[in-house]
C-alpha cells in the first residue's frame, strides 16, 4: 500500500511540476487545479448526505436493533476506534459500507438486504471488514487519491483545447499544448489504474482485519461474501437502479456491478449450498478474462478474494 500510494504521489509531484514549468499557462492551469480542489474537497464533506440520499440510508436507533449496535461496539472495541455511527440502508440490495467526513464523523451503513439474507455470524464478519476501513482510514485516502486522475484530466483537457481552439500566436505552440493536453489525459488514466489497485488492496487489508477480530472471520466473511453476490444477482432491479450511482460503488464490501459476472464464477455446477460453492469455487482459478477484468475493478477478483481468506483461516498467525 505505501509502495502504490509513493508512485501514485511521485507520478503527480512529477507531472505536476512540468504543469507549472509549461511557460505562459502557469495561472490558468493553477486555476484550474484549485477548482478541481476544492470540488474534490467539497465532494469529500457533503459525501455522506449524498451517499444517504442514494442509498435511502437513516441511523438505525439503538433500541431497534441493539444486537447489531452490540456486535459494533464490542468490533469497535477490537479494533481500537471509538464506535461510528450505525445506519440502515433501505435497499434490498445485500452489501454494507463505511463511509463519512469531519461534517458527520465516521458511519457504517448495513443494508436491509444484509440483514434479511446472512446469518448473525456473517454479518458479524461483513461489520468487521467495515470496521477495518475506518481503521485504516481508507475513507479519507481513497478520496484523496481518488481526485489526481480527475485533476489531470481536466487540466489536460483545458490544456488540449486552448492548443486547438485558442488561437495562440503560434501555431506550433498551441499544437504542443494539445499534444501536451493529450498527454495528461493518457497519464489520467494510468493514475486510475493505480487507484484502482490501492482499492483493492485495501479490501484484503480490510478483509484481513475482520479475520483479525471475529471469531472465524475469515470463514464466516467467505460464505458472507458467497451469498452476497448470490443475492445480488437475483435483485436485477436494485442492481440495474444502482450502475447509476457507480461512483459510490468503492464504499461496498462487494462491488454491486460485478455480481453477475462474480455469480456465474461461483454457479458453475449450478451449487446452492454455500460451503459446498465455496469449496468449489475455490478449486477454479481466474481466466485471463478475469484478470484483466479485475485491473478495472475497485473489487479484487472474487476467486483470489475467497483464496485468501481461506490461507487467512489456515493460518490464523499471518494476521
Amino acid at each position: 500500500m505505501v509502495a502504490t500510494l509513493a508512485v501514485i504521489f511521485g507520478l503527480t509531484t512529477l507531472v505536476f511540476a512540468v504543469i507549472l514549468t509549461w511557460a505562459g499557462i502557469g495561472f490558468s492551469l493553477l486555476t484550474i487545479g484549485i477548482l478541481v480542489v476544492v470540488l474534490n474537497v467539497a465532494q469529500w464533506l457533503f459525501s455522506p448526505y449524498l451517499v444517504g440520499a442514494l442509498y435511502k440510508v437513516k441511523a438505525l436507533p439503538e433500541n431497534e436493533n441493539p444486537q447489531l449496535h452490540q456486535m459494533v461496539n464490542d468490533l469497535s472495541k477490537k479494533s481500537g476506534i471509538s464506535k461510528p455511527k450505525l445506519m440502515l440502508s433501505q435497499i434490498p440490495l445485500p452489501n454494507a459500507f463505511a463511509y463519512g467526513s469531519p461534517l458527520t464523523g465516521s458511519r457504517v451503513a448495513v443494508t436491509q438486504g444484509l440483514l434479511e439474507n446472512l446469518d448473525d455470524g456473517e454479518v458479524e464478519a461483513v461489520l468487521g471488514h467495515e470496521l477495518g476501513h475506518l481503521k485504516h482510514r481508507d475513507v479519507q485516502v481513497m478520496m484523496v487519491v481518488s481526485f489526481l486522475p480527475a485533476l489531470f484530466y481536466y487540466i489536460g483537457y483545458s490544456l488540449m483545447l486552448s492548443g486547438m481552439f485558442g488561437g495562440g500566436q503560434r501555431k506550433n505552440e498551441g499544437g504542443n499544448g494539445a499534444l501536451i493536453g493529450i498527454a495528461f489525459m493518457a497519464f489520467s488514466w494510468v493514475l486510475t489504474l493505480f487507484t484502482l489497485y490501492l482499492s483493492r488492496l485495501r479490501e484484503y487489508y480490510a478483509d484481513r482485519h475482520s479475520a483479525a477480530i471475529v471469531e472465524n472471520g475469515a470463514e464466516r466473511l467467505s460464505t458472507g461474501l458467497v451469498t452476497i453476490i448470490q443475492e445480488s444477482k437475483h435483485t436485477t432491479k436494485q442492481k440495474e437502479q444502482q450502475k447509476g450511482n457507480s461512483s459510490y460503488k468503492a464504499l461496498f464490501i462487494a462491488d454491486p456491478d460485478r455480481a453477475t459476472a462474480d455469480a456465474a464464477e461461483l454457479h458453475a455446477n449450478r451449487i446452492t449450498n454455500k460451503q459446498d460453492l465455496l469449496r468449489e469455487t475455490l478449486s477454479r482459478q481466474p481466466t485471463s478474462v478475469d484478470k484483466f477484468a479485475e485491473i478495472f475493478s475497485t473489487h479484487p477478483n472474487i476467486i483470489k478474494r475467497l483464496r485468501a481468506l481461506q490461507e487467512l483461516s489456515q493460518n490464523p498467525s499471518t494476521y
